[in-house]
């Protein structure tokens, strides 16, 4: 592999001006002398040392990834939005799927802070993850799920309690009667507002809060699937506001085996508006969140902790209604 010393007998000039001309700080050095180098780079095929250049000015321009399901279309769009932020500033990303898992969420906390990332952007699985981050000497911004700790840190985030109050306050206003709640167990603070926002919607209309009418597993289409079975062996339902869109495309599926027409007899409303939804049958009404656009903020924010200095940034991006035929 040829070297930058071996460019520069090649050029027959100093190794300084050689790593000048690489590095775009040529502006004193001939253009004579500059294309030659550059043409002696191309002809060798050149591959610049990263680690050593990282290690001297303290940057990779790398940016860690931390996401629970890489086959969430949610979780895949806001990754989308991070690498086409990050590219447009000169930066990498690195993706690492936690399947929902604290292990594996500190196990790539630590690995990412060995690869020597400038900073993560992750959403973390449960409020545990706190005491991990509190330990790290990387800038991290959260997004979709926040976590309180000392630690300056960034967060992106919606107003999940408005939107599931807003989802079932529609179902209330299309007539429902007797609506169920389907989402992932309380285990971060997202699933807990979700849930909230369900409740305060039924208390502010006047209707009792029945935990019959509540089933919670994981942000999934089995959990749509199975919710709605065991719900049905409770009791009557004419609505359901489900805790993301998949989620509510199971729960479509199910009603749908049990011969249940939707929206006729039972109106159904998702949360995030992933790709998939207005395309589903009949095509899902839903809480949108701007996911591409939490994906992009998510990495200019990281950028601007990074090379700003700026700490304890906190945006709360706007959810809205979206109506479909599924309700």
């Amino acid at each position: 592999m040829i070297t930058i010393k071996k460019i520069a007998e090649l050029a027959n000039v100093s190794t300084a001006t050689v790593s000048k001309v690489l590095n775009g700080k040529d502006q004193y050095i001939s253009e004579e002398t500059r294309k030659r180098i550059l043409d002696i780079v191309e002809k060798e095929g050149y591959i610049p040392n990263g680690i050593a250049k990282s290690l001297k000015i303290k940057k990779t321009k790398t940016i860690g990834l931390i996401i629970p399901d890489v086959m969430n279309p949610f979780f895949a769009e806001i990754a989308r939005g991070a690498e086409d932020a990050a590219e447009e500033k000169g930066y990498t990303i690195v993706i690492c799927n936690s399947d929902n898992r604290f292990s594996k969420e500190e196990k790539y906390l630590s690995i990412l802070q060995e690869k020597m990332v400038d900073g993560v952007i992750m959403t973390a699985t449960e409020s545990n993850t706190s005491q991990t981050i509190e330990r790290c000497n990387i800038p991290i911004v959260l997004v979709d799920r926040d976590l309180q700790m000392d630690k300056p840190i960034g967060r992106i985030t919606v107003n999940n309690e408005e939107g599931t109050f807003m989802a079932t306050s529609y179902l209330i206003g299309k007539g429902c009667k007797n609506i169920c709640f389907i989402s992932s167990k309380i285990v971060n603070k997202l699933s807990k507002e979700r849930l909230q926002g369900y409740k305060k919607a039924l208390e502010e209309n006047g209707f009792p809060v029945d935990e019959n009418k509540i089933y919670l597993e994981s942000f999934n289409v089995e959990t749509g699937y199975k919710g709605v079975n065991e719900l049905l062996k409770k009791g009557h339902m004419d609505g359901i506001c489900c805790g993301n869109d998949l989620i509510a495309i199971g729960a479509i599926r199910a009603l749908k085996e049990k011969g249940l027409k939707v929206p006729d007899e039972v109106k159904v409303i998702g949360f995030d508006d992933i790709s998939i939804s207005k395309y589903v049958e009949p095509p899902l009404t839903t809480i949108r969140q701007p996911i591409y656009e939490i994906g992009r903020e998510s990495v200019n924010m990281l950028l601007s902790i990074i090379e700003k200095g700026k700490t304890k940034m906190h945006k709360v991006l706007t959810v809205t209604l979206v109506e479909r035929g599924s309700s």
